[in-house]
């Protein structure tokens, strides 16, 4: 058996080769480098909103009510990274208010809590913001709060006690048919 070594042309085509699999990776690599990438932004992945107060996080927070003066439950969550325990406020139109302790270094999820976080008045009706003034650790911020109704499956729950959700169909009464279509006919 034997061994030759390469020739010129089969280095030239190699080094060809390899120089097209470096521009290639460089291509396929290089949009990460030119586009911003789209996981280091955070942003409310679902239909709540995002909010910092100091070491205080607000995540996914809106109001679930059935209209703008009814009573409006808010859910999502609320993460508190400093070393005292604090209590949040939530005060929305008309004078309500409700208020939510979070222990030191842990964190409150309003939708599993037995006590929930209830406002007397929604201020704002489904489908639109209202404005909640939320306050911890002595910074305060109005914020724009989602309120959403029970029409979707996944709020249903979490409507104020007593409250119907108004996207609901209620029977009223047994459908009849008008007519009947026979085969071949307008033909």
């Amino acid at each position: 058996m034997r061994i030759t070594a390469m020739n010129r042309v089969q280095r030239g085509k190699l080094a060809m080769a390899a120089a097209a699999i470096g521009v290639g990776l460089l291509s396929v690599t290089g949009c990460g480098f030119v586009n911003a990438q789209q996981t280091s932004h955070q942003y409310a992945a679902s239909d709540g909103i995002v909010e910092d107060l100091g070491p205080i996080q607000l995540r996914n927070l809106l109001i679930v009510s059935t209209g703008e003066d009814e009573p409006g439950r808010v859910v999502g969550a609320i993460f508190n990274n400093s070393s005292s325990d604090v209590t949040v406020t939530f005060k929305g139109a008309s004078g309500s208010q409700t208020q939510v302790p979070v222990k030191a270094n842990s964190s409150t999820l309003l939708n599993n809590t037995t006590d929930p976080a209830t406002l007397s008045s929604a201020g704002a009706q489904p489908g639109s913001l209202a404005p909640v003034t939320v306050s911890a650790s002595g910074t305060s911020r109005e914020l724009k709060v989602p309120v959403v109704d029970g029409s979707l499956p996944e709020y249903r729950e979490y409507l104020p006690a007593g409250a119907t959700p108004t996207g609901t169909a209620s029977p009223t009464g047994t459908a009849s048919p008008t007519g009947t279509a026979s085969p071949g006919a307008g033909h």
